[in-house]
């Protein structure tokens, strides 16, 4: 790698991950509290700025401050990436990123003029997955790990074990969809449930993989750890989710219990599909593609040094 490392431009970076996780604990409250409806103008609030911040107008507008912090901080960062970044590449990266948190405020605008129609509940929620992804891939380029020297370890197995991430990390986002429609009312429960194996099973899958093929690299073997650790606390969280919503249903206002538990699962499985996102990242890096490897060793022939290890 010849990119240098910029300490200042990664640790900016890792605060607007920060602050996107601050900004899905603040929509979860509002989906939870039934405020999404609570203002009903939009981009203002009841044609102001600065509405009184009681009932559902806390979270709804306060979820709208705190998405409009978030797109300050991402063009922010997008301008620190081009004064600072050799990587022509990641300069454009970050600008899609600020390209992405602006289309996701106009998505949340239409949530509210078009009066929760049209499953756009249902594309604000998914979509807001892809800009926490791509925020966090910023920081993991801008990582001094990324741009260090990394020692590549060989795929031997089938498939590869770039082809596995990716469908590990597909299965996850279609989960999310799965979630986002039974949250907003436009799914029942049962894909959501049935997805819900469908993840365990491939996660299980992607951890018996990367066990078998790459036991001896410790940053693949603490991913592993991680992604079974991630993926049974959200499976717990979802039925505590489940458990508090249907002991609750009779309530006249969402209950303290169940928003929290919904609010945090519904974090969690942001994470979750964040870090499926980090993984095959972390693959791509470490591991070299099939044809890549296959080129290198031909070359290595042809010039008479001999195969070449990796590792």
């Amino acid at each position: 790698m010849t990119a240098t490392y910029h300490p200042g431009v990664h640790k900016f970076s890792v605060f607007v991950v920060l602050w996107t996780i601050f900004l899905f604990v603040a929509g979860a409250l509002v989906t939870s509290n039934d405020a999404a409806l609570a203002v009903p103008d939009w981009p203002l609030s009841f044609h102001t700025w600065f509405p009184t911040m009681t009932g559902g107008v806390f979270y709804e507008h306060g979820h709208r401050m705190i998405a409009g912090v978030l797109a300050v901080l991402t063009l922010a960062l997008a301008i620190v990436v081009w004064a600072q970044e050799e990587r022509r590449w990641l300069r454009w990266f970050a600008t899609i990123a600020v390209g992405g948190v602006l289309v996701q405020a106009v998505l949340g605008g239409q949530v509210v003029l078009q009066m929760l129609h049209y499953w756009l509940p249902v594309m604000h929620a998914c979509f807001a997955e892809i800009v926490f992804a791509a925020v966090l891939s910023i920081a993991v380029f801008t990582s001094k790990w990324w741009v260090s020297e990394r020692p590549q370890i060989a795929d031997t197995g089938s498939p590869a074990m770039h082809t596995v991430a990716i469908v590990n990390s597909a299965v996850i986002y279609l989960q999310v969809i799965f979630g986002a429609g039974f949250r907003h009312q436009y799914l029942p429960i049962w894909p959501h449930m049935a997805g819900a194996l469908l993840v365990l099973g491939v996660v299980i899958w992607t951890a018996v993989v990367l066990r078998k093929r790459f036991g001896s690299s410790t940053e693949l073997t603490m991913a592993r750890v991680l992604l079974h650790a991630i993926v049974g606390m959200q499976i717990l969280l979802g039925v505590g989710a489940y458990w508090s919503r249907l002991t609750t249903a009779n309530a006249a206002q969402p209950m303290p219990v169940m928003v929290w538990f919904t609010v945090i699962h519904t974090v969690f499985g942001a994470v979750l599909f964040a870090f499926s996102v980090l993984l095959v990242l972390l693959c791509y890096r470490i591991i070299p593609a099939k044809g890549a490897r296959q080129e290198e060793l031909s070359a290595s022939r042809v010039v008479g040094k001999g195969p070449v290890t990796v590792g």
